[in-house]
């Protein structure tokens, strides 16, 4: 497939030298290749040259590359580099060796409750830094989710990034009335009606889509086609994950379908609120319920060997690639053009070109009366409606002062907590309850959650304690014991604990490991007899201590020694040997 392609050996922009391609998506083409400045290997995504002189596909690209290299996130790709020359419109990334969770999916099917909220959850930290940013990735999928060989995971390919609040047509996801790009197995409905502006609650649809997945092996809504499947997700819930893994419990349901409701006023309002949900429900779960293997049907038969992944990976055969997609017309929001026949005609109540006196009055007279009663009635109940209730705003990441005051714009107060949060700034509100767009009375308090930041905690001083009391100081302290290492000690007690890594005071996340250093106790004094003068000073000095000769022919085999062999003793003490001529 290689063979023929014209950018291979080519040196992009003098610097970036193509080397092999690795992947094929809709928009683009993905090469390894080497930074020739710097010596390093990278990922160079190319746009299709049949885009490339397309004005808003090249806009929407080097939007990309702006928007992520904005992004300093462990778990987005980084963009290291962005450029054109005659032959190439490109982008330099981080080349990430691994596999995608398509490819893990596909070798593996649905995984453990542990392993999909391990992948879930670095997710939704990369698109809720994405999110806090002002972008939304809009194409959030197995494909564009990276797993390193070391397991680190990384979201990749925001090349339907969005800005929100921007207002230009390159920053809009479709291309023309009754197109748009995107993957269909992943697309929220309001993305497929097209009746109203998206925002970053299309990515925890997504979201929730790929949770889904990772748990039954199997995408919620399927068709022969992509119009039943776009049908499928403006008229159908998306079913709970337990129906297909009994393993999965109601909790991790009610988390599936809160981000996958139709109505987006519904999900959670971004992927911090949605990655505060999931750590809840983690917490809660019991370890046999987080480890329980899914159903055999669900791990279907590895078919190839894992290769490696880079910052875009082409779908493997009958997988999803990001397209231009075509919307069937009843689908989209009706259009409703003004109809002349159906304007009331100017020859009404005549006859014969003359009024008709008196007919068709009354009822007139009576709709009109009724139409008033509903309007005064539709209108007090209105005004009594918001002098009881209120919309809850926004205030996600908001300080505490910020979140008040925007609650009392609405005529709401809050009531504060705090929480350790890993994902959210100290200082900024996690989430609200009742969450964003709920309606709630203004005499109700609505709960506002604000960070505390990372939860760190000190470890303990454990010297000169016995190791089962060390374990259990660890425990109370939220941390766990790690691995165990023996050494002699001349001042602790054997079996005491001499030192830890990380040292006493070091603060630590909870349930971080702490090595521990055991004590053997002193040095047992090793038996030299039969040794000669040299070999079992040797012996000694490399022991720990210190050898002094006794005897006055001290050319023969070592007859004797004080402390005697095994004598437990303090390193650098003296150990005298006797050498004798026979």
């Amino acid at each position: 497939m290689t063979l023929n392609d014209p950018l291979l050996g080519v040196l992009l922009d003098g610097r970036y030298r193509v080397e092999q391609r690795i992947a094929v998506g809709g928009m683009s083409t993905v090469y390894r290749g080497t930074d020739t400045r710097l010596d390093r290997t990278v990922a160079l995504k190319v746009m299709h040259p049949s885009l490339a002189g397309d004005a808003d596909f090249t806009a929407r690209f080097i939007r990309e590359a702006k928007a992520v290299a904005r992004l300093a996130h462990p778990n987005v790709v980084n963009v290291l580099d962005q450029g054109a020359d005659p032959r190439a419109v490109f982008m330099a990334m981080e080349f990430v060796p691994g596999r995608t969770l398509r490819e893990l999916l596909r070798d593996r099917g649905a995984l453990s409750v542990r392993a999909a909220l391990d992948v879930l959850e670095p997710v939704l930290a990369a698109l809720g830094a994405a999110h806090r940013a002002g972008l939304v990735h809009r194409d959030v999928k197995p494909e564009n989710v990276l797993i390193t060989d070391n397991g680190l995971v990384k979201v990749a390919d925001f090349g339907l990034v969005r800005v929100m609040g921007a207002a230009d047509s390159t920053a809009t996801a479709a291309t023309e009335a009754g197109q748009l790009l995107g993957t269909v197995s992943y697309l929220a409905p309001e993305q497929i009606s097209q009746d109203a502006p998206t925002d970053q609650r299309v990515d925890v649809y997504a979201a929730g889509i790929l949770l889904y997945e990772m748990l039954t092996g199997s995408r919620p809504h399927t068709g022969e086609n992509a119009a039943q499947v776009m049908y499928r997700h403006l008229h159908e819930d998306v079913p709970a994950p337990s129906r297909t893994a009994p393993a999965v419990g109601p909790e991790l349901d009610a988390i599936v379908a809160a981000a996958t409701a139709r109505d987006p006023q519904a999900r959670p309002w971004d992927a911090v609120e949605l990655l505060a949900a999931v750590q809840r429900v983690r917490r809660s779960l019991p370890a046999a319920q987080l480890d329980a293997e899914p159903p055999a049907s669900g791990r279907p038969t590895p078919q190839y060997g894992p290769g490696e992944a880079t910052a875009v990976i082409s779908a493997p055969p009958g997988l999803e690639r990001t397209s231009v997609l075509e919307v069937p017309p009843d689908l989209l929001p009706p259009v409703r053009p003004v109809n002349d026949e159906a304007r009331p005609s100017r020859r009404a109540g005549r006859r014969g070109g003359r009024p008709a006196r008196g007919r068709g009055r009354l009822p007139l007279i009576w709709s009109a009366v009724g139409l008033a009663v509903v309007l005064l009635v539709g209108g007090v109940t209105y005004a009594l409606s918001s002098a009881v209730y209120a919309t809850v705003p926004s205030v996600l990441g908001q300080n505490q002062q910020q979140a008040a005051a925007v609650l009392d714009k609405q005529g709401l107060h809050g009531s504060f907590s705090q929480q350790f949060s890993e994902s959210v700034q100290a200082g900024q509100v996690i989430s609200t309850d009742p969450g964003v767009g709920a309606r709630v009375r203004k005499s109700d308090a609505v709960k506002v959650v604000v960070s505390r930041g990372p939860e760190r905690l000190p470890v303990p001083d454990l010297t000169n304690r016995p190791v089962a009391e060390a374990s259990k100081a660890l425990a109370d302290a939220r941390l766990t014991a790690g691995t165990t290492t023996e050494q002699f000690s001349d001042t602790v007690p054997k079996g005491a604990v001499i030192s830890t890594d990380p040292a006493a005071g070091t603060a630590l996340a909870p349930n971080s490991p702490v090595a521990l250093t055991v004590s053997k106790g002193m040095r047992p004094v090793p038996d030299v007899s039969g040794l000669s003068k040299e070999d079992a000073s040797k012996a000694l000095e490399e022991a720990g201590f210190v050898p002094q000769i006794a005897g006055l022919l001290p050319l023969g085999k070592v007859t004797g020694q004080s402390p005697s062999a095994g004598t437990p003793r303090p390193q650098g003490s003296t150990v005298t040997i006797t050498v004798s001529l026979f």
